[in-house]
């Protein structure tokens, strides 16, 4: 259905979309949408370098004469 649209479909859609919310409101939808994405990537880095920090402060806690026989 979306493989028929082609450019000038959606400059028509644009078009429709600043006419009904105007410039302002996308403008500032947009911006929105750009924290949104922001603090998404924050979260996802923050949250790796916990994983990390938790991964390096892991011990071995398998006894001496168990690591021989593996």
């Amino acid at each position: 259905m979306l493989n028929n649209i082609g450019l000038p479909g959606l400059l028509l859609i644009a078009v429709v979309v600043l006419v009904l919310f105007g410039r302002g409101k996308i403008s500032s939808l947009m911006g929105e949408v750009g924290k949104g994405i922001t603090a998404f990537k924050k979260g996802v880095d923050d949250s790796k370098t916990e994983l990390e920090d938790s991964l390096e402060s892991a011990k071995d806690v398998t006894p001496a004469d168990e690591k021989d026989k593996a």
